[in-house]
């Protein structure tokens, strides 16, 4: 069985270059990388006052909300979210997440795919490290499990007739 202790995860902080207010931490603690076969998690962290950017997501997305408060961004709806709620996150809907309280936001997303592109409306900077290309920054899509980085999605695959 593999276990994830989710106070123990490394968590990588980016943002991006010329917005101050969107930083967050994340990990990927399952994905195809650790050996999942259908669904992928990513936990994240985000300070008050600051937010995740908006994105969009190649899998749909159930968010958790572990701890804090957030104003959660779908498409054209706005909503907020407390710890215990949930919020679905349609594949290549636009969604954010905003922490609108006092606390450390703590989130889980669920992906229902072992694999997930993710594009960002603008490329990701590491936060408190050097400069760095390493996948997922200098990129706005990236493919996880990391390292794939993609300056364009690509096509959509063909049906089998």
């Amino acid at each position: 069985m593999y276990t994830v202790r989710l106070s123990e995860l490394e968590l990588q902080e980016a943002g991006y270059e010329n917005d101050p207010t969107m930083r967050a931490k994340a990990n990927f603690p399952y994905s195809a990388a650790t050996g999942t076969k259908n669904t992928a998690v990513v936990y994240f962290e985000v300070e008050p006052g600051h937010r995740l950017g908006t994105h969009t997501d190649s899998s749909e997305e159930l968010l958790l909300l572990l701890e804090g408060e957030a104003e959660v961004s779908v498409g054209d709806e706005q909503g907020r979210v407390s710890a215990g709620e949930m919020a679905l996150v349609p594949a290549m809907v636009p969604h954010s997440v905003r922490n609108v309280g006092d606390e450390t936001l703590r989130v889980l997303g669920f992906f229902s795919s072992s694999t997930v592109m993710a594009t960002f409306d603008q490329p990701l900077v590491p936060i408190g490290q050097p400069p760095s290309d390493e996948p997922p920054f200098g990129q706005r899509t990236f493919l996880v499990p990391f390292p794939v980085a993609l300056e364009q999605p690509p096509a959509p695959m063909a049906e089998k007739p």
